[in-house]
């Protein structure tokens, strides 16, 4: 089992995205808490990868075709810590 940490600024960012958007972040936080980054290959309409450039520590999964939550994984002491959840363009975070 692992612990997802979020940020405050994606607390504040999912209080104004689409309720369907919340609906499948929370379905998303139940698939990594169950078994990290790699239990998201399991689940294809997430098409979770890893990034590149400046954000190539992290990783991002799809909401829908315009949503993303970007994160990063800790394996060591089984955390997943979310940076944002927003439409699809990626910045430095």
């Amino acid at each position: 089992m692992r612990t997802v940490l979020e940020t405050k600024d994606v607390r504040k960012s999912l209080k104004k995205v689409p309720p369907e958007i919340r609906k499948k972040y929370k379905a998303w936080v139940e698939v990594v808490k169950s078994g990290g980054s790699s239990n998201l290959k399991n689940f294809p309409g997430f098409k979770d990868k890893k990034l590149q450039g400046s954000l190539r520590e992290c990783r991002a999964s799809r909401l829908n075709i315009q949503y993303r939550v970007i994160y990063k994984e800790d394996k060591t002491v089984k955390e997943i810590i979310v940076l944002k959840v927003t439409p699809h363009k990626y910045e430095e975070v």
